[in-house]
């Protein structure tokens, strides 16, 4: 993925950490409500972004994981 389609996912996690921490710790209702509308909207846009991103590559389904090889080291 590109850096704008990251930035999106890292920007709208650290928004929903925030918000549940705020919820957590009882602040106002009306900030928890606004962070949680601003969240749902990150969201969606978020999703957006990550799905219309240029991204491709060159790995398939036999590939299995990058990280661990189906065939024996």
């Amino acid at each position: 993925m590109r850096k704008w389609a990251m930035f999106w996912v890292i920007a709208t996690t650290m928004v929903l950490v925030i918000l549940a921490i705020m919820a957590a710790i009882n602040f106002p209702f009306n900030w928890v409500f606004y962070l949680t509308v601003v969240g749902q909207l990150m969201v969606i846009y978020m999703v957006y972004r990550v799905l219309t991103d240029d991204y491709t590559t060159n790995k398939t389904f036999e590939d299995f994981y990058e990280d661990h090889s189906i065939e024996g080291d």
